[in-house]
């Protein structure tokens, strides 16, 4: 079966919330039976470039990205913007080098722009036939064209500062640690969403955008959407991201055996009675949901969502982050549970 990535290619690998550079050194298409940590497709056994090949795992391909210009500048951006800057100065550096470089990359690319733009006919007033210009005129009508289709939705988001300890302590307490966060969790990411959603309607919280939005198509009151159910849809679009999301790109390596044994405990294994069955959003808690929202701006990048719902959803993101901000002490943990000696030794070996 023919496979995204081929053997000893070189690409680059989400870990966490940070990319980094990988080889592939395996490629296995798993399915229920085959598994080894709970998800099923296209998986891919990667050796992360200056780390000891104990880090060496097994990763679905959507965890994977082409080893190319657009990615290496996510990869940097990602680790500007969750790194410590003291534990990081090395990488600040890179970062202005690269700053550096896309400013002349962009320069250049303007002037090579203009300068072709020139002679397809940009300048043609000067001599130009009629029928140049108008060849230039389509071409760059087909072109705009092109761009317009292949353009994908972006969805930019700042991470307010508490947030982003909260994720370096988070990978910290995992990957180096050898920790777990106790599963269930309480509140869950289906309380913390339902909450969120009771907060707004309390507080009669509005999203500016959205209220922009209806105000400029001049609807009577009783057409436009009530705010309450714009948050029940996006809130049950959150939870199935995070179902979906969840076996594959938002667990570490250490966490995949807690991940399989609350599968087998809560959905798949014999004791659990049909009709009981509990979703992963009834199991984890705001550690995985935040992942899960730092992670959303790539995975909106694979859909087809129009820029209006991309920036609705934005602004539900950013009150929802600020909410788990407000609430931190209650939602996230103050201490990880270590892991037993016997887990610690399987996931290691």
């Amino acid at each position: 079966m023919a496979t995204t990535y081929a053997v000893n290619e070189r690409m680059l690998c989400y870990h966490g919330p940070l990319v980094y550079e990988a080889k592939v050194l395996k490629a296995a298409h798993w399915d229920e039976t085959t598994t080894k940590t709970g998800t099923i497709g296209e998986h891919y056994f990667v050796h992360y470039k200056g780390w000891k090949q104990t880090w060496d795992e097994w990763v679905p391909a959507s965890r994977l990205l082409k080893f190319n210009d657009t990615n290496l500048a996510l990869q940097k951006s990602l680790m500007a913007q969750f790194r410590p800057a003291a534990k990081e100065k090395e990488s600040s550096t890179s970062m202005h080098k690269h700053s550096a470089s896309t400013s002349s990359n962009i320069a250049s690319s303007s002037k090579d722009g203009a300068s072709q733009r020139r002679k397809d006919g940009g300048v043609s007033g000067l001599g130009g036939s009629t029928s140049s210009r108008k060849r230039g005129r389509d071409e760059m009508m087909d072109s705009d064209a092109a761009n317009a289709k292949m353009k994908k939705p972006e969805m930019k988001l700042e991470v307010p500062d508490v947030l982003k300890v909260v994720l370096v302590d988070d990978w910290e307490a995992v990957t180096k640690n050898n920790q777990l966060v106790p599963l269930p969790r309480s509140p869950t990411v289906e309380e913390i969403l339902t909450e969120f959603k009771e907060h707004c309607a309390s507080s009669d919280k509005k999203l500016p955008y959205v209220l922009h939005l209806f105000s400029s198509l001049s609807l009577p009151e009783t057409r436009i959407m009530r705010i309450s159910s714009l948050h029940v849809t996006i809130s049950i679009r959150l939870l199935l991201y995070f179902e979906r999301s969840l076996g594959n790109n938002l667990l570490y390596r250490f966490e995949r055996g807690q991940y399989a044994d609350a599968r087998r405990r809560y959905i798949t294994g014999q004791h659990v009675v049909i009709g009981e069955e509990k979703t992963m959003g009834e199991v984890y808690g705001a550690e995985h949901l935040l992942r899960m929202l730092v992670n959303l701006p790539s995975m909106i990048a694979q859909t087809s969502l129009d820029p209006e719902s991309v920036a609705i959803l934005r602004e539900y993101i950013v009150e929802l982050m600020n909410f788990m901000v407000a609430n931190k002490t209650r939602f996230f943990l103050q201490e990880y549970e270590n892991a037993p000696s016997h887990y610690v030794t399987f996931m290691r070996s």
